[in-house]
């Protein structure tokens, strides 16, 4: 690229270890971004006060000191990077790199540097080990030249790796030069006070900030009290308890409920909070929108005339959720997103909405759609390949599909997201939305498309059809599987009970149980319910034991069917997978699927753009061929002989 540098599995170091991600040096700054989505780490290069190389085992680390005391490490660069990026650095940041040497001898003893916010441990001059002042929750003394530290502890994954840092403790003997103490001070004291100055530890106390009690939270489900303290907040429930410190907190979302006395308030997490097997990333909040509350903050007048000022205030008074937002983004500097321009055809910021069998409603944002409460998902208009409008369900009726439609959401990544029975009303609001923002929209680009869309805006009529949702429904039925389709005949023929005299139907009666009970029958134009008991009567009157039971069986694929078409990924993996082998002899095949997905996720839009026009191709060419298949099916089929074997020599 012409702006900068792009380099891939990058690890960010951390107190919780580390984790990969995707790195860019630009003129303007540095960017982290972790793989898989999660939090960015953007550094300005006004913020940037010095970066240094460290050369450690099998890789280089690029250490970056930002003006405010923090420090960022990242590991991952070769060689090569190193001559590359100093003279980029120093001529785009006006930095002069340092180089730092790693400290390998194993010795346990040496001296300290406190630089900005973070405290270094040096043996013969080099450097042993590095922990950030940030992550400090409290330092005593223990003896007389015993100082001990203790690390701030969470509930998010993050802190839950198989090796986390929870404590240390350094001996300071009386004949330190470095921390001189006196009479009345030791050495050990002396340092002390510096590190609890750094950490801002001390004044720090487990008293709250502002609580607020009987919280009604959705995910993780149950009533808490919310403590808000300086470094973190906790989540105090009857059967949990959650310690979380502001540095996990990636946004807050504010998200009013449409035509209900509730707003949302979702805290976004990374890394997320875990309660059993279930991963939390998202805290889902409920409160009451017309609630009233007036609260003051326990903090010092020199802390919201310092580190504060501009942030918080001494007093609130107003809407609860207002008041617990402002508290809590100027305690964590979060940012907090609110609906945008979409208004629903109710004049709501959110429509109607189902995902994963749970029923919801869906926030469209200026940056993302958000699905709420359960499985609360955000997604991201830059994660999004493209969507498309379907029809509702598989197999429902036509009066009900013309009322509902369903949106699919395919992200880069190959995930996807199906969010259904949205109210046909919606359709042109969420279309326009889309189109705004750019979204690639499947199908889309023809006259009919507009046409549908006009229809919509000019005809409010449930009776009305939108040409674009009808056309959607055929292309969906044509594009639907051939085994699918057999399977549903299979059942219908196989399972269904011998004609009646009234007017040859079907009937779908069950035949689990011998008491009585209405069975629907169903007819092209009504419906009919029948008693079991008649149904029996005629199984016995043509001539099969009563309670018989009819297994049924499913059809075998159709040699002469089209085969389906082929995704962009699985066009990359007959092209690579040859490659793969020769590379990796004797590689397991399970192997092999896991270094294409690899490889697949690096790939940038201009390199996948090749397969996709080939997936692209391919579905075309199955939409036509299946069109094809059924009707040469359907017109080479056999009558059925209703009077075969019957005797008509009478």
């Amino acid at each position: 690229m012409t702006d900068g540098h792009l380099f891939g599995n990058i690890l960010l170091a951390g107190r919780g270890g580390t984790k990969p991600g995707q790195m860019r040096v630009h003129s303007g700054g540095i960017a982290w971004k972790r793989q898989g989505g999660g939090k960015v780490i953007e550094v300005d290069k006004a913020d940037i006060a010095g970066c240094t190389w460290m050369k450690v085992p099998r890789t280089y680390q690029l250490g970056v000191m930002v003006k405010d005391g923090l420090c960022y490490k990242f590991t991952g660069f070769r060689e090569q990077d190193v001559s590359s990026l100093t003279s980029f650095i120093e001529k785009s940041f006006g930095v002069t790199m340092e180089e730092k040497q790693l400290s390998v001898c194993g010795r346990n003893w040496g001296g300290i540097e406190l630089n900005g916010n973070m405290l270094t441990f040096m043996t013969a001059g080099k450097h042993a080990f590095e922990v950030s002042m940030a992550d400090v929750a409290q330092t005593q003394l223990q003896g007389k030249n015993d100082v001990f530290l203790e690390f701030h502890v969470d509930d998010t994954t993050g802190a839950n790796e198989k090796d986390s840092l929870m404590d240390m403790c350094f001996h300071v003997p009386n004949s330190n030069t470095q921390f001189v103490g006196d009479e009345n001070r030791t050495s050990a004291q002396v340092l002390m006070e510096q590190i609890a100055q750094k950490a801002d530890v001390g004044s720090s106390s487990e008293e709250a900030v502002a609580t607020f009690d009987g919280i009604a939270i959705l995910t993780p489900r149950g009533r808490y009290t919310v403590e808000l303290h300086l470094s973190f907040f906790r989540l105090q429930g009857q059967a949990n308890d959650f310690k979380i410190q502001y540095s996990s907190v990636v946004r807050l979302f504010l998200l009013p409920k449409s035509n209900q006395p509730h707003t949302f308030v979702v805290i976004t997490l990374d890394p997320p909070i875990r309660k059993g097997q279930t991963m939390y990333p998202h805290i889902v909040m409920q409160f009451e929108t017309d609630n009233v509350v007036e609260t003051s903050l326990s903090m010092s007048e020199e802390q919201l005339t310092t580190k504060y000022k501009g942030k918080l205030e001494e007093h609130y008074k107003g809407l609860i959720h207002e008041v617990f937002t402002m508290i809590l983004r100027g305690l964590s500097g979060a940012k907090v997103t609110r609906p945008g321009k979409f208004r629903s055809a109710q004049d709501g910021y959110a429509v109607k909405s189902s995902l994963k069998a749970e029923d919801g409603i869906l926030y469209p944002l200026e940056k993302g759609f958000f699905f709420l409460p359960k499985p609360p998902t955000l997604i991201l208009h830059e994660e999004i390949d493209y969507v498309e409008f379907e029809r509702h369900g598989a197999g429902g009726s036509s009066s009900m599909s013309s009322h509902y439609f369903d949106l699919l959401v395919k992200l880069k990544n190959q995930q996807e997201h199906s969010f259904r029975n949205i109210q046909r009303n919606e359709y042109h609001k969420i279309f326009e939305f889309m189109k705004d923002k750019g979204l690639k929209i499947l199908h889309i680009g023809d006259a009919q498309t507009s046409n549908g869309v006009a229809a919509v805006l000019a005809d409010d009529d449930d009776d009305a059809v939108d040409p674009h949702l009808e056309r959607i429904r055929n292309q969906t039925g044509a594009e639907e599987s051939d085994e699918e389709d057999e399977d549903f005949v299979a059942e219908k023929d196989d399972g269904g009970s011998p004609t009646d005299d009234s007017g040859g139907e079907e009937s779908d009666a069950s035949e689990s149980g011998g008491e009585k009970e209405n069975i629907v029958k169903r007819d092209p134009k009504k419906e009919v319910v029948m008693p079991r008991a008649s149904v029996k009567k005629k199984i016995k009157d043509d001539g099969e034991a009563e309670g018989s039971k009819k297994k049924r069986q499913k059809k075998k694929k159709d040699p002469n069917a089209p085969k389906r078409a082929m995704s962009a990924f699985m066009f990359f993996s007959n092209t690579e997978r040859d490659n793969v082998k020769k590379s990796h002899p004797g590689i397991a095949f399970t192997d092999i699927g896991r270094i294409l997905g690899e490889k697949w996720k690096k790939f940038t839009a201009d390199d996948k753009k090749i397969y996709e026009d080939m997936a692209l191709k391919d579905k075309k060419r199955y939409v036509e061929a299946i069109a094809n298949y059924k009707v040469s099916t359907s017109t080479s089929a056999v009558p059925m002989n209703i009077d075969s074997g019957i005797d008509d020599s009478n």
